[in-house]
Formats: structure tokens, C-alpha cells, sequence
């Protein structure tokens, strides 16, 4: 569910002082991702920034960086103020073509239509339908999309949890969406319908028991595939838990949609790591390999520590792996390359949100 902070905006008219209802600007959270890859490539940042109360400009920025297909370049400062030809020329061939990669695209989504909503002016409105386009035109005729790095359905960046979770909300009554038509609505529920099945279709089985999901899945035989050089196939903690958070969002859920939740939590607990945790390690100025990561992960041994979890998980028996830049598979956190130590989350709390939300969930579908 997207969060939103409620400001008091204040407005003078006819030089008297009048205090108009409370205005929820629409959160920016979803753009963490990209403004952090944007920060990785620039680290000198001396330009002014918009602030959240600046919907309007922010919003404008969206249009302006908006490709004529609908969708958006990724790893952008969407809050900077400077001028977007300028940046989007200085771009990379390939980094300006439209992807939902790093969760990208159907956030800006989200926002054009929560500022349509509050200003009700037609160019947000428009900027919508064409980003809506977008995302039904490139949705796979597997129910899927595909991320930046592989041709496959990729659930990686919340590539296609974000777009089917977008799909969810505007079906279960998202305010922000009330005035769209129905061809569009239809169009909508026919996409949702085929990327749910397909999220279903897609959890992993072993030995006749449902676990739960990988980064990338093959468009034909479903099954996990690698992406770049060190996402080598497994199941994957991270990206499990927004496909389960999104089956858990779904109003009315089938008895498949729950047994999936069931067995996709159950994997969780099993795989559950104890008695260590990372700990970060500052780094001297000259052994820092990136601005933005001035540290190194060290894996300690405490047995007071909370559970953990590692990202993959080996298809066949749930072993942890990591792996080095090249592509070789390793057990220890040691044995990867400095740099995708800090630079890459190999392992994480990621399921403290689903199992804290969990029992009520189970409670709710069992009434």
C-alpha cells in the first residue's frame, strides 16, 4: 500500500490569508532506487532539489523525461532541478530507452495520477494513459515483463510485482484512478488476471512442495534463469517477499492465492539463518571503491542475533550461495569481490514485513 504524508498548504488570495483543506502530496518512497543509482554516478550533487510539498514540478519533470512510448529512462534524480534536455541527452544510448528496471515506470505512474487527482489539470491525466499504455503494450503474452539484464519474467527491482501491483490497486477501487474508462479497466483486468497466474505458475516446486520464487523465471518453461554474471538461478528471499506482500494485498483472494501465501511463508521460516549477522566495517579513505558504500560487510558469528536471510537459496535443497562478479558460486560472503560485497544485498531482514503482517492476513482469509 503506497504511503502518503499529510502537509498543510497555506495560499494568500486577494491579499487575506486562507488556510485550504490538508493536501496529501504523493509519497516519492518508490523512488529511493533510482535516485540511489543516479547518486552512484554522481557524486559531485550541487544543484537544488524540489521539495516533496512540489508535486506540480516534480510531476513536470516525469512528463518532460517521459519516451514517446510511454514510459521512462531509469536511474534518474527525478527532484533535481536542472534542465532535462540536458540530462537526458547526456544519457546513454541504452539508458534512455523506457524500462520498469529499478523500479521504474509504474511508479511514475502512481504519481502522475494522485497529482491529476489533486490538481485535476489534463496533462498528468494524459501523461497516465500513455505510461498505462506502456506498460499494457510490453506486458509479456506470459503475464510477465522483462527487466534490464535478461529477456525473461523478472521479478527482480519488483519489475513485475510492481506493474501487477499497480494493475491490483486501480481493480480495488484506487481513488487515483476513479476516471478511467472502461475499455482501459477491461484491458486492466485482462493483464492482471494473466500476471497473477502466472506468479502462481511460477513458484518454485521441490519434491511435490511449493517454496517460492526466483529473480528471473524462463517465458516458456517457467523455470529460474541467471541474469547478470553473479545472479545466478535460486530461490530468492528478497524478491519472494513482495510477491508474497503482493498475493497478501489481494482483497479476495482464490484458495490458490492463499495456499500459495501458506507455502511461500513456510519456505521462509525454514531457510530462516541463525547466529550471525553483517556487520559494516569502515573503510580508509583509500581502500573506498565507491562513494556511496564506504564500508566492508564482514559476516560475524553471534548467537544472540536475530534471524537473517540469505538472498539465494539453491533451487534443489535451499543451500545459501553468493557469487563473485565473474559468475563463479561461492558459500562464503568473504569469497565475493569487494566491490558486489557493499554494492549488492546478499542478505537482508526482507521477510520481517511479511511475518510480522502474516497472522493477521491468516486470520482475515480464514473468517
Amino acid at each position: 500500500m503506497r504511503k502518503i504524508v499529510p502537509i498543510l498548504l497555506m495560499s494568500v488570495f486577494a491579499g487575506m490569508s486562507c488556510t485550504h483543506k490538508p493536501v496529501t502530496p504523493p509519497s516519492l518512497n518508490a523512488f529511493n532506487d533510482a535516485i540511489h543509482h543516479w547518486n552512484l554516478e554522481h557524486k559531485e550533487r550541487n544543484y537544488a532539489r524540489y521539495e516533496p510539498t512540489q508535486y506540480r514540478e516534480i510531476a513536470d519533470n516525469f512528463i518532460a523525461y517521459q519516451n514517446e512510448d510511454g514510459g521512462w529512462p531509469k536511474n534518474l534524480d527525478w527532484l533535481a532541478v536542472l534542465n532535462t534536455d540536458s540530462v537526458y541527452a547526456a544519457l546513454k544510448e541504452s539508458y534512455k530507452k523506457s524500462t520498469l528496471d529499478n523500479r521504474n515506470t509504474f511508479p511514475q505512474i502512481e504519481y502522475l495520477a494522485d497529482v491529476y487527482r489533486i490538481t485535476k489539470e489534463p496533462r498528468y491525466k494524459d501523461a497516465v494513459l500513455k505510461g498505462m499504455g506502456y506498460l499494457l503494450d510490453t506486458q509479456k503474452s506470459n503475464g510477465g515483463w522483462r527487466g534490464w539484464d535478461v529477456d525473461a519474467i523478472t521479478f527482480n527491482d519488483d519489475v513485475t510485482t510492481g506493474a501487477l501491483e499497480l494493475f491490483r490497486n486501480i481493480l480495488q477501487g484506487d481513488e487515483s484512478f476513479s476516471w478511467l474508462d472502461a475499455a482501459t479497466l477491461q484491458r486492466i483486468k485482462a493483464g492482471y488476471e494473466k500476471g497473477l497466474q502466472m506468479v502462481l505458475d511460477c513458484q518454485v516446486v521441490q519434491d511435490g512442495v511449493k517454496t517460492a520464487w526466483a529473480q528471473q523465471h524462463d517465458n516458456e518453461t517457467l523455470v529460474p534463469v541467471k541474469a547478470r554474471t553473479y545472479e545466478l538461478p535460486g530461490i530468492t528471499a528478497n524478491e519472494s517477499c513482495e510477491v508474497i506482500s503482493f498475493l497478501m494485498g489481494i482483497e479476495n483472494p482464490s484458495p490458490e492465492v492463499v495456499e500459495s501465501v501458506k507455502s511461500a511463508v513456510a519456505w521462509l521460516e525454514k531457510v530462516q539463518i541463525k547466529g550471525l549477522r553483517v556487520e559494516r566495517v569502515t573503510l580508509p579513505e583509500d581502500q573506498i571503491i565507491n562513494h556511496e558504500y564506504p564500508y566492508d560487510n564482514v559476516v560475524v558469528e553471534d548467537p544472540d542475533a536475530e534471524p537473517i536471510w540469505a538472498r539465494y537459496y539453491e533451487v534443489s535443497d535451499n543451500t545459501p550461495f553468493m557469487c563473485t562478479r565473474a559468475g563463479e558460486k561461492v558459500w562464503k560472503l568473504a569469497d565475493v569481490n569487494a566491490e558486489r560485497r557493499t554494492g549488492y544485498a546478499w542478505y537482508g531482514y526482507w521477510p520481517k514485513k511479511v511475518l510480522k503482517i502474516y497472522p493477521d492476513w491468516l486470520e482475515r482469509v480464514s473468517r
